[in-house]
């Protein structure tokens, strides 16, 4: 097999549903329909969901259509699929407000130009409920009740929501109606991607083959996740973007090459010996690492010049020269602020950092209130990596 498509179907791949199908299809010379849903629950896109829009890029390096379905109709029904608990309902504004910058966000990755995006409102919004009873019949309850995170639920005697049974029936009649040959997700998609295969076999269509990748945990070490506050945006700053890359585990560096960089994989075991052995630093390797997810989503001088703020700011104690520069307008909080411009991901993350002490000013004085107001131009240390300056 072709050395560019065995990487493709092993790269950062966990399952592949049915490899035999897929390989034929490559084999024939097919130009394939790969398709890709995100559903825009929070206005950023982060790295974990990076992960398979990287894939979905080598798809289309090989002269593939890729399909990027924006989930605005299926985002306010919400998905649950790695929820321990029922998500709620979003409005069709919030999502609306969310999903202004995604087409940009996803073009850092993906040639927006040859790619083919479609908004699954345009199918979804008008089933009627025959369409729907139609769909829902290729499907038993017990299929979806023994999915672990809704057993778990069921057993401990929490509310499942009817709505949450109709999330993989609107993400499976996706594939229907693009057409898909192959749909990309992550491992806790599994269900939904399984869905489509289903509802494809019942109006006709040649089920769709299935990737699914690792996921990828955030800054904390647990799965990165909007909700947790523990991402690394697409819409962060190069500085910012490069210290949160440094403030990851070690035990990371390799997963992070792995699925977010192309950097060949001979190279990233050679890393992965030596830092075994002690030859290489770890620290040396996260550097490398920054500096080429960095240099994916911004450029390469741009990462240059973070991997040196960077070794400025921490090695040598210095305070940033190119800090990020914030109005604070009148009746707005400096937490409204920082949210606003994503600077920290939420008013539960900014207190978080305060209450644990982890926002100071330049000099080193932590901030204390969560209202904080400051009456002069202030700079902020926020956790390890980030520096702002407030302007009045």
């Amino acid at each position: 097999m072709n050395e560019k498509i065995n990487e493709l179907l092993t790269r950062g791949v966990e399952e592949v549903i049915e490899i035999d199908s897929l390989k034929k299809k490559f084999e024939s010379g097919k130009k394939l329909r790969i398709k890709l849903g995100i559903d825009p629950t929070s206005p950023n896109i982060h790295l974990g969901r990076a992960v398979p829009l990287m894939k979905l890029r080598d798809f289309q390096n090989l002269g593939h259509k890729i399909v990027l379905i924006i989930g605005d109709f299926t985002g306010v029904i919400g998905d649950t699929s790695d929820k321990d608990s029922e998500r709620p309902m979003l409005t069709s504004e919030i999502i609306k407000k969310n999903l202004e910058k995604y087409i940009e966000q996803a073009g850092k990755i993906i040639d927006i130009d040859k790619c083919e995006i479609r908004y699954n409102s345009e199918w979804l919004r008008d089933l009627t409920y025959n369409k729907i009873g139609e769909q829902a019949d290729v499907f038993s309850v017990n299929n979806f009740i023994a999915r672990e995170n809704i057993k778990k639920r069921l057993d401990e005697g929490r509310r499942v929501s009817l709505r949450e049974v109709l999330y993989p029936i609107m993400q499976g009649y996706d594939s229907v109606a693009i057409k898909a040959d192959v749909e990309l997700g992550g491992t806790d998609q599994r269900f939904n991607l399984l869905a489509g295969r289903d509802l494809q076999k019942h109006f006709g269509q040649a089920p769709q083959d299935i990737i699914t990748n690792t996921l990828i945990e955030g800054t904390d070490g647990r799965k990165m996740s909007s909700s947790w506050g523990n991402t690394i945006n697409l819409t962060d700053s190069a500085n910012e973007m490069f210290g949160k890359i440094m403030s990851i585990k070690d035990e990371l560096i390799v997963k992070y090459f792995e699925l977010l960089t192309r950097v060949p994989m001979d190279e990233v075991k050679v890393m992965k010996r030596e830092m075994l052995i002690g030859k290489l630093n770890p620290r040396d390797a996260k550097i490398r690492l920054a500096k080429e997810i960095v240099t994916l989503l911004h450029t390469k001088n741009v990462a240059e010049k973070a991997e040196k703020s960077f070794v400025d700011t921490f090695s040598k104690g210095e305070i940033p020269t190119d800090i990020e520069e914030v109005k604070l307008e009148k009746g707005q909080s400096v937490m409204q602020l920082l949210v606003s411009k994503n600077i920290v991901s939420s008013g539960s993350e900014w207190r978080r950092l305060v209450e644990n002490g982890a926002v100071k000013t330049a000099d080193g004085n932590k901030i204390n209130e969560i209202n904080f107001a400051p009456t002069k131009e202030t700079i902020l240390r926020i956790g390890k990596k980030t520096f702002v300056k407030i302007v009045l």
